[in-house]
């Protein structure tokens, strides 16, 4: 279903059923109406194809386009009213925005995990997996190909095992619009899959009766799905030092932002995340002060 087709019964269903006033049903449909045109921008007509990002990077584009705190929580608002009453209804399904949250002012920037603390999270996710335990080679895989690639988690769980290719060291994943684009990542991840997809994965698989093609496989066999990636990530993030219960896209962040500090360009860095717009990368810049603070000091006399 398109998505100005969706937020139109929406607002009726607001009107009609939950006898809205005129004024409120108004600021809905002009909120939904500011979505769909973002939506449309990037390339997303149906609502099948939201996901937590794109609302996430919408609330982004209205903080910095200037509103206030009072409109980007109504917003907020709205959209999630909306996803909730599409999951009910089946037009979608699970509900999108269940964690969505309105951006404080002030604190727009994405959380970023420093890379000291995703060296001892990556080190003990490998000493884990060489115990031989199919999970724990897994979750070393999966954390591994996240950080390298920057793939989103519905890319990562919508992998089959035809598009990794462990000698090239890419892997072809489906994004935002259907938009397939090839990632490369290192060494280390193609070690964590090697193993993984030679002892862990059979090891899983032959958990169910049922045959399939994905990559990542869950405790009984099948598919792994979001919820499922987002519970493993979230604990093994707030289990560092200082962190919190934040999802799989904080990886997305924090490989974005490891990559410019490393001197990377940033229209390379948009092709490998999916961006259609520079503009969506350019947050990275703000949270990247590595390289300006080398630059300083190795520039100025009185750094």
């Amino acid at each position: 279903m398109k998505i100005s087709t969706a937020a139109a019964r929406y607002v009726d269903y607001l009107a009609v059923e939950r006898q809205y006033s005129e004024s409120t049903s108004r600021a809905y449909e002009s909120d939904l109406a500011a979505f769909a045109a973002f939506a449309t921008a990037r390339n997303v007509d149906n609502v099948s194809d939201i996901d937590l990002e794109l609302l996430r990077d919408w609330l982004w584009a209205s903080s910095q386009a200037g509103l206030g705190s009072s409109t980007l929580a109504r917003r907020s608002s709205s959209v999630r009213g909306w996803s909730a009453w599409m999951a009910q209804n089946g037009y979608i399904p699970v509900d999108k925005a269940v964690r969505l949250r309105s951006p404080k002012t002030g604190r727009s920037l994405p959380h970023v995990v420093q890379r000291s603390h995703m060296d001892t999270m990556l080190e003990s996710l490998t000493e884990s997996a060489a115990s031989g335990d199919p999970v724990a080679l897994r979750n070393s895989a999966l954390i591994e190909l996240l950080y390298a690639a920057g793939i989103r988690v519905s890319e990562l769980c919508g992998l089959n095992v035809d598009d990794i290719d462990l000698d090239r060291l890419i892997v072809r994943v489906l994004g935002k619009g259907s938009k397939e684009r090839v990632v490369p990542f290192g060494v280390p991840a193609q070690s964590a899959l090697v193993d993984y997809l030679r002892i862990g994965r059979p090891g899983l698989l032959a958990r169910q009766k049922n045959s399939t093609d994905a990559v990542f496989l869950g405790v009984r066999g099948a598919r792994m799905g979001p919820r499922s990636v987002y519970s493993l990530v979230s604990k093994l993030l707030a289990a560092l030092p200082g962190g919190s219960a934040q999802g799989p896209h904080t990886l997305r962040h924090t490989a974005a932002t490891h990559l410019l500090d490393g001197g990377a360009d940033l229209r390379a860095v948009q092709e490998l995340l999916g961006h259609s717009s520079l503009g969506t990368t350019q947050i990275y810049t703000h949270v990247s002060t590595e390289r300006l603070k080398e630059s300083y000091r190795g520039a100025h006399p009185r750094a």
